[in-house]
């Protein structure tokens, strides 16, 4: 990653419009007795991110958006605190890159590389109760805002989460930054990424790959080439933006241009439940210089689409938007093609991407919230069928993944099944795709960028 110039507290007015207009998907935390101390903590510690970082992503994103790179983004629904340990945080990077290296390889074409890491602590969530056994407690939503436990006390949305998750994102970014820029992501040690975990059809087909990188490798050494550049790799923060007094708080202005960053993330999004043209997430995003994604969902309009598009990119620059649509698998070839056309149309060169997870989201037999593999396989063929017949690029995949042996997703080459869930089920929200599955996926998108190309 690069360092950016120094930054000073946020002080432009307009960056608290977003407090007169409507807001959802926000705790009632704002009379207890902590909040002051938070936000006035939030505002004075150092950025999380700097603005030369978020400027070099925009202008990666930019070209991706031109169809001459590839967005990929994944990671935890909802980062725990618990789950910020060195182990976890290794093998959600080291799944991450095994996917880059199965796409840059086998499709031919750059990978931004975008971890849902170091920021996802809040989730939106249906309903703001949740009732058990009679009892009825506020629902969790997200270790940023209160605990996991069913318990009164857990259930209390507590400013100081804020400040602790800031430190636990600190903590990510800096083990991120040690393996993407200290040898661990060494694209000569790539077998080396693929040992502790079980042998199954996607890992067999990982490392033929593997073997055929490393022939790459040992033939460029041989002519004499400079491997400084697979040494390390850029490796990107993003969250959605969902809690607006952190957000806020964490705004530096940028002291070589005068403009305001959200130093909570290099790339930040507003959910699907929360993007109304005229509400206080889609105000604030629009005032700040990190690149923005929307997400949109079925319902989504080709009016919608250009209007956002106007508030949130009015001078229409290239990595400035990106469009992460989310209309699953029974949507996605008849909903997506007429908001592409019609954004392509206007001349708005956003990036599309597709998040094959939450519009398959079924209940298990057995109770668990889970996605059938085959449901997500599906919506990213069709993502790619609907780009292919409208001459337009499919530019990224944003995905819910862990590098753990979960089993919390349904199907895949070494196939989980609902029994599993009961001994494998981990995550706190919405289902993840494991380590195999998530190879797997990186091997159907590659081959279908690689036919494009």
């Amino acid at each position: 990653m690069l360092s950016g110039a120094a930054a000073t507290s946020a002080s432009h007015p307009e960056l608290d419009n977003w407090r007169s207009l409507p807001i959802s998907q926000q705790p009632t935390w704002r009379d207890d007795p902590g909040y002051d101390a938070a936000i006035a903590e939030l505002s004075m510690v150092p950025p999380l991110v700097f603005a030369g970082e978020v400027d070099v992503l925009r202008s990666r994103l930019a070209e991706a958006a031109q169809g001459r790179a590839f967005l990929l983004q994944g990671g935890d629904c909802a980062e725990t605190f618990e789950a910020a340990t060195a182990d976890k945080i290794s093998a959600r990077v080291r799944t991450l890159l095994q996917m880059a290296v199965v796409l840059t390889y086998g499709a031919s074409v750059p990978v931004i590389k975008m971890g849902r890491m170091a920021g996802q602590f809040a989730k939106p969530r249906s309903s703001n109760e949740e009732t058990r056994d009679g009892v009825t407690l506020p629902a969790y939503r997200g270790d940023m805002v209160n605990g996991y436990d069913f318990t009164p006390e857990s259930r209390r949305h507590n400013p100081a989460r804020m400040v602790r998750a800031y430190h636990a994102s600190a903590s990510t970014l800096n083990l991120i930054r040690a393996f993407t820029q200290g040898g661990f992501a060494d694209l000569r040690l790539v077998h080396h990424w693929n040992k502790g975990f079980t042998s199954n059809p996607a890992h067999s087909r990982y490392e033929s790959l593997a073997r055929e990188i490393d022939r790459a490798v040992r033939f460029m050494d041989a002519c004499g080439a400079d491997f400084e550049a697979l040494k390390r790799v850029e490796f990107f923060a993003s969250h959605e933006a969902l809690l607006l007094d952190y957000e806020r708080a964490l705004t530096r202005v940028d002291s070589r241009t005068g403009q305001p960053y959200d130093t909570s993330g290099h790339f930040l999004w507003i959910g699907e439940r929360t993007r109304e043209l005229d509400s206080a997430h889609v105000d604030f995003l629009s005032r700040v210089r990190n690149p923005i994604g929307v997400k949109l969902g079925p319902k989504t309009s080709a009016e919608d689409a250009l209007a956002l598009i106007d508030k949130l990119d009015p001078n229409r620059e290239p990595g400035r938007l990106t469009f992460i649509t989310r209309m699953g698998a029974r949507n996605i070839r008849e909903k997506l093609p007429a908001l592409v056309e019609k954004v392509t149309a206007s001349g708005a060169q956003v990036l599309w991407v597709t998040d094959p997870m939450h519009g398959n989201t079924v209940t298990s037999p057995n109770g668990y919230k889970t996605r059938n593999f085959d449901d997500v396989m599906d919506e990213v063929r069709g993502f790619f069928e609907v780009h292919d017949s409208l001459g337009t690029f499919p530019g990224g995949l944003h995905v819910e993944m862990t590098g753990d042996d979960v089993a919390e997703c349904l199907g895949g080459a070494d196939p989980i099944d609902q029994e599993a869930f009961v001994e494998g089920y981990e995550s706190v929200c919405d289902p993840r795709l494991n380590h195999m599955q998530s190879l797997e996926m990186a091997f159907l998108v590659a081959g279908a960028l690689s036919r494009r190309s």
